[in-house]
């Protein structure tokens, strides 16, 4: 927003200081001929930049909640720019600057007056070139076309991907030893974890819980989370976040008492609790669990072996040692148990029951019973339970229940209704998560018949958001297109300002691969600020050069007539543009590959928007008058009929 609010201003102060040279007007004449001159343009650049951002404002799910931002904050940056450059800026121009009745107020002398000679003769060199262009426009239609095909083929290489992995400051280290296995040996697996996490000179400190991990509940289970030191004092790569996770995954897997993966948590937490893909397998076919089960093994095989793929696990706790109580229906009624009744001891006993809640210390507090460890420490030990019959009399367990050691998984997911298991895991280095979702699809498109996936967490929202994109993209051009169609009470000038717009994908597109950015959403937002950003340019000189054929210029001498007059506010406006958001992409610190993905790609496209715009919207709007040519304007003619002035030839 900083970089684009100052667009507007700039553009009418170049074009009031530039009168003043050229017509020797004092301010107060100056500043009311330029306005009558730009605020066509000035509507024309706020409409553009304000209706490319509409369409992301209703956009739903957790992808529009990202979009609406940009666009909220953007749209009404465009109107206040607008509004202070037809109101506040006209004023200071009239106000503030300074008229030299023999017309030298630019410097002649120094710096500046090198500045200003070297802008002139490379202003009339590309006077110049635009005349040459104009000659031949077909053959620099033919290049404007490799120029698309070129951004055609890079998207379609750009690798996908949803939120960039941020360095946050910490990390989550899971810990999950074989089923069965006591806290003691969690405990002792836990601390040659935290042992070597304080031994790295990135980490501030650890903690860790035990019983309890993102996989399930358990004395098998662990939590670790690092603290990282301040990213001052991190300064170089190898000290991210991503780095010391990959040296903790390799050193922590020579542990084999236990399965110890640390991820870096995504971006936003509330999506998902752990980074990378969320995969679900599902049993759509009824199968069966053992069949799915099955399956699973032999996805997790292939994501073994498949190069996208780092650390691909069943996000669960694995199948372990269970005791099955089996009740004798019949013997329980025999005996007049009530299987409620039992049910209702059972569920006291092994597991919790509430009671109530009571208030201490102005606190409330939740009463829950349980049996004692001692009833829970052996089946013998659980079956001395008594439970109460119809009589009032009691019955051991063992009248009525019988012990099986089983083996089971702990929990049994369902997804969309459908039996399913969880798999999650990372792309490689050098990989997306784009690229490792599409390898996960290839591998379940393997697996029997009757097995299908879907994806849940972040992974749904970026298969969302690939999704949305070409149809937010549509939309935003489309209303563009009907925008500038009502602006000028044409349908052939929006075509004009519209094919500029794969100029600028183009340069952001190569800005992005040559730094190995995927597509994710806030590349996304840079590209949809690329398109009002491209279409500025174009409109600039457009407007000018419809101004000039209004007033009897031939359509040719016209373009390049507006070519001389806009190339100075085009790039004022575009560098002060690349500079406002050239720290977006080389900041640091936390939250910098977010800054980094819009940073980028907004960048690379104003360069290429600016550099190859200038030469091929002449053209552009030179080949679309001609196709559909406007009532009242004649190629090569005045409005009478006469051959028009050609008002550009002195500046060449």
């Amino acid at each position: 927003a900083i970089g684009i609010v100052v667009d507007d201003a700039i553009v009418v102060v170049e074009n009031v200081e530039r009168i003043m040279e050229e017509e020797h007007l004092p301010p107060r004449e100056a500043t009311a001929k330029a306005m009558d001159q730009i605020v066509g343009a000035i509507i024309g650049i706020t409409v553009v930049l304000s209706a490319v951002f509409v369409p992301m404002a209703f956009f739903s799910g957790s992808v529009g909640a990202i979009y609406r931002q940009f666009a909220v904050t953007l749209v009404l940056t465009m109107l206040f720019s607008a509004l202070m450059a037809l109101t506040l800026t006209p004023a200071l121009c009239a106000s503030l600057l300074k008229h030299d009745p023999k017309g030298h107020a630019l410097p002649s002398k120094g710096f500046f007056g090198w500045f200003n000679r070297t802008f002139l003769a490379a202003t009339q060199r590309y006077v110049g070139a635009v005349r040459k262009l104009l000659g031949k426009p077909g053959r620099w239609l033919v290049v404007y076309a490799v120029i698309v095909a070129a951004a055609v083929l890079m998207f379609a290489k750009l690798p996908g991907s949803f939120l960039p992995e941020e360095d946050q400051g910490y990390f989550i280290t899971m810990v999950q030893l074989p089923p069965g296995a006591t806290q003691e040996r969690t405990v002792a697996v836990m601390e040659q974890a935290e042992k070597f996490f304080l031994s790295q000179p990135e980490v501030e400190h650890a903690i860790g819980i035990v019983g309890f991990s993102f996989f399930g509940r358990g004395q098998n289970a662990g939590l670790l989370f690092v603290r990282l030191k301040d990213w001052k004092l991190r300064p170089d790569e190898k000290n991210s976040v991503k780095a010391v996770v990959q040296r903790a995954n390799g050193a922590l897997f020579m542990l084999k008492q236990a399965f110890i993966f640390s991820i870096n948590p995504p971006p936003i937490p509330e999506l998902a609790a752990v980074g990378g893909f969320d995969f679900r397998l599902q049993d759509r076919g009824g199968l069966g669990r053992e069949q799915l089960a099955q399956a699973q093994t032999l996805a997790l095989q292939a994501a073994s072996k498949n190069t996208a793929l780092a650390g691909v696990r069943l996000d669960g706790m694995p199948a372990g040692p269970q005791l099955l109580l089996e009740i004798d229906r019949e013997k329980a009624q025999t005996l007049g148990v009530d299987i409620a009744v039992l049910n209702d001891t059972l569920q006291t006993l092994f597991g919790t029951a509430y009671i109530n809640d009571f208030e201490r210390n102005g606190r409330v507090l939740r009463v829950q019973m349980q049996a004692d460890p001692a009833v829970r420490t052996s089946p013998e030990a659980m079956l001395r339970v008594q439970v109460r019959n119809r009589t009032g009399g009691m019955v051991s367990l063992a009248e009525v229940v019988k012990p099986l050691w089983m083996v089971g998984a702990p929990k049994l997911d369902r997804y969309n209704g459908v039996p399913s298991v969880k798999l999650t895991g990372n792309p490689a280095p050098g990989y997306s998560t784009g690229q490792a979702m599409a390898a996960m699809g290839g591998i379940a498109a393997q697996l029997p018949a009757g097995v299908g996936y879907s994806w849940s967490g972040t992974s749904f929202e970026e298969s969302l958001s690939g999704s949305q994109a070409p149809m937010l993209f549509a939309i935003s051009l489309i209303v563009v297109f009907l925008c500038l169609a009502a602006l000028y009470e044409s349908w052939s000038i929006p075509f004009s300002v519209l094919l500029v717009v794969p100029l600028g994908v183009f340069g952001a597109l190569l800005a992005v691969l040559l730094r190995g950015l995927p597509n994710d959403v806030y590349f996304k937002v840079g590209l949809i600020a690329t398109i009002g950003l491209s279409s500025k340019n174009a409109i600039l000189i457009i407007e000018f050069a419809r101004s000039l054929q209004d007033q009897g210029m031939a359509l040719k001498e016209a373009i390049i007539e507006a070519c001389r007059l806009r190339l100075r506010p085009i790039l004022m406006t575009s560098i002060a543009f690349i500079v406002g958001v050239l720290p977006l992409a080389i900041s640091t610190g936390a939250g910098a590959q977010s800054r980094h993905a819009i940073g980028t790609g907004v960048m690379g496209g104003m360069i290429a928007a600016t550099v190859l715009a200038i030469f091929l919207v002449p053209v552009f709007y030179l080949t679309v008058s001609r196709l559909f040519p406007s009532k009242g304007r004649d190629d090569g003619k005045s409005g009478d009929g006469l051959p028009a002035l050609e008002v550009g030839a002195r500046h060449d």
